[in-house]
Order: structure tokens, then C-alpha cells, then sequence
């Protein structure tokens, strides 16, 4: 049987991107991809997923020549978002020009990003898809929350469920949205509107609203104009006047760490090794994040050493773990302080976002960690 140098396992957008970056640089690298649900029979369900990539994340799609082949219309640039508290003048704004960097970040098509990735390992000679297990110095699993290789390994995955669920669909709005994200931290939901390209260039938004689980239980089952109709409640008619414009999808949401990251001949990443919530958007830039430190790694291994060495890999986990930990932490705080609905502390968070907003030093700071610098 043919030996490769790495498996990777899972060909999810990380999977996929990692079998890229580590083929650019001549290792040979098995694709196992997740099997197909057996007996499914019925049509499957439109993708209405946005993924919120930073400048790391687009400087490595770049690299693996993914970014720019993109449709024009998957893409969609952030110039400025505006964040509100659950209280009138609570309101927290950034802006790429205060930045002093073109956009604050880029909303992508979840399937066409998914869809350029695989035609890139179509052309990539190192990469071979496999539909079972090859034998490989490392193999690097990339297979998501549900990950059955992690189990087999004995791997410890502590979930924290929130009791929320997130709601995804595609909307069209009644304005241009010139670029502005929108996002309110209300109790007890966080409702996001990130401006995209489809169906209507310029008047599109990609919805990502968390809620308790009841609640979007009842939402997901509503019919259209139910469902607008809360959509305006939540957002005041900020964006202007929102209509549907796809299926609605919802998944449950936690928090979730792996330890350890790495063993002999195996290394996590991406949501098999991490979960955090989706309000500040930055799952799958820590996935990618994981990629591009695997990759540099690996890269810059001593030429003795073995690819499935614990001690190259935990090179990789030492420069990951803090802002693993970090952005779960800080977006644990961000729902619990705004999902409370303490009246003290109600104040104390309006007070705070509209306090943050004066100080423009803390926010380039923060700003600077969204992006990934």
C-alpha cells in the first residue's frame, strides 16, 4: 500500500486548506473526507452559511491561491460595523479608515469557499483523495465537533452546551448595505447582520442570530412573515426592511477545548480541537489559524526529525494555545455579561460599550486581534 507523509482526516475548509498548504511544500497528503450519510434520500439542503474571514485567513487562501478565484459576487468587503447594546446610545463602532487598513474583514460564501478549495486540490499533484484510512507519519484530524477519530484516540472534548441555538439564512434588504455589519448584544440573544453580495448585490446580508434554544426552536418553525416580523423588532429597521431570501438553518452552539491537542503521530485542529460561539466570528479563522502554525511548523522541523514527533507537534500547540483559549474566554464572557438579565448589570454593559467607544486606543487593539495581526 502506498505511504503518504500525512493523512488528513476531514474535508471541511480546514482540511481542505491544510492538504493544500502542506502539499505546497512537497509532502505527500491522503484526503479522507467525511462518508455520506447512508439512506438519505431526500434533497440536500441549501448552504446558507457566511464564513467572516480576517486578514490572516484571506493571506492564506491567498498563498494557497484560493482567494482570488473566488466569484465576485461570493465576497463582500466590512468597511465599518456598528455594535448596540440593549439600551438606546449604547453603540460601539469600528471603521477600516480609523484603522487604517483597507476592510475590517471579508463575509464569503461558506459553499463557494468549500467549492474553490476543492478545485485547488484538484490540481495539486501531492494530494491524493482517499475513501479509507492509508497509512502516514501524521495524521492530522480535521473532521470537526462530532470527530470519531478524536473518540477512538481517548481524546478529553469538554463541552459547555450554551442552551442557544444559531440561526443562519440569507436575507435581502430594502437598503444598500455599503459595507456596514451590524450586530446587536441584546438579553438574551446576539443578532448579526453581515453584509453580503447574494441574491442582491449591495442590499444582501448573511444572518447569524444566537438565541435560547426554545426560542429559536419557535423562529426556525415560523412561517416568513412571522419570522421578518422579528427580525424588525430586533433590529429596529437599522438595515431597513429584511425579507427572506433562502431556508433557514439552525445548529446548537458551545464551547469546547480538546486536551491534548497532539500524541505521538496525531495533531487536532480546527473545531475537532476548539469550539467557540459565533458572536465575535472567528471560528474558522482560528481553524485556518491552526493551519497556517501546523504548516510553519512542519516547514521548519530539524530534517532528522520524524513528521509524527510529539515534540515538533507540541511546537504547533504552544503557538496556538493562548489564542485558542483567549477569543474562547473572551466570547464566554461577551454572552454570559450580555445574556444576564440583572438590571445592574444590564447598565453596567450599555455603560461599557458606549464607554469603549471613546477610547480609541482599545479599540485599534481590538480591532488589530480581530484581524488577526
Amino acid at each position: 500500500m502506498e505511504r503518504f507523509d500525512i493523512l488528513v482526516r476531514g474535508s471541511g475548509c480546514v482540511g481542505r486548506a491544510l492538504a493544500l498548504a502542506l502539499a505546497a511544500r512537497g509532502l505527500r497528503v491522503a484526503l479522507l473526507g467525511q462518508p455520506e450519510p447512508s439512506g438519505a434520500s431526500a434533497a440536500p439542503r441549501e448552504d446558507v452559511r457566511t464564513y467572516a474571514l480576517n486578514a490572516a485567513s484571506v493571506a492564506l487562501l491567498r498563498e494557497l491561491r484560493v482567494w482570488d478565484a473566488l466569484p465576485a459576487d461570493a465576497v463582500s468587503a466590512v468597511y465599518d460595523m456598528k455594535v448596540r447594546g440593549d439600551a438606546a446610545g449604547a453603540l460601539l463602532e469600528f471603521s477600516a479608515w480609523q484603522q487604517g487598513v483597507r476592510e475590517l474583514a471579508y463575509i464569503v460564501d461558506a459553499a463557494a469557499l468549500e467549492a474553490e478549495l476543492a478545485t485547488a486540490l484538484r490540481f495539486s499533484p501531492h494530494v491524493r483523495l482517499v475513501d479509507a484510512p492509508v497509512p502516514a507519519e501524521l495524521q492530522a484530524l480535521c473532521e470537526g465537533r462530532d470527530s470519531a477519530s478524536r473518540a477512538v484516540l481517548g481524546v478529553r472534548f469538554d463541552v459547555h452546551a450554551y442552551g442557544h441555538s444559531a440561526i443562519a439564512a440569507r436575507l435581502r434588504a430594502s437598503q444598500p448595505h455599503q459595507g456596514v455589519a451590524h450586530q446587536w448584544f441584546r438579553s438574551p440573544d446576539v443578532l448579526a447582520l453581515l453584509p453580503f453580495e447574494r441574491p442582491e448585490p449591495g442590499c444582501s446580508y448573511g444572518l447569524v442570530w444566537s438565541l435560547p434554544k426554545q426560542r429559536a426552536d419557535e423562529l426556525m418553525a415560523a412561517g416568513t412573515a412571522e419570522f421578518e416580523a422579528a427580525l424588525l423588532e430586533a433590529s429596529g429597521g437599522a438595515a431597513g426592511t429584511l425579507t427572506l431570501a433562502s431556508q433557514r438553518s439552525a445548529w446548537p452552539l458551545s464551547l469546547a477545548r480538546a486536551e491534548p491537542v497532539c500524541g505521538p503521530g496525531w495533531v487536532l485542529l480546527g473545531d475537532a480541537a476548539h469550539l467557540v460561539h459565533p458572536l465575535a466570528g472567528q471560528g474558522l479563522n482560528l481553524g485556518l489559524a491552526d493551519v497556517a502554525a501546523l504548516a510553519s511548523v512542519i516547514a521548519a522541523r530539524e530534517p532528522w526529525r520524524p513528521l509524527g514527533d510529539e515534540r515538533l507537534l507540541r511546537r504547533y500547540v504552544r503557538r496556538r494555545q493562548f489564542d485558542t483559549w483567549a477569543m474562547g474566554e473572551l466570547t464566554d464572557a461577551l454572552l454570559k455579561g450580555f445574556a444576564s438579565e440583572a438590571p445592574a448589570l444590564r447598565g453596567l454593559r450599555n455603560q461599557g460599550l458606549s464607554l469603549l467607544n471613546q477610547i480609541g486606543p482599545l479599540k485599534r487593539w481590538l480591532t488589530s486581534r480581530a484581524l488577526g495581526a
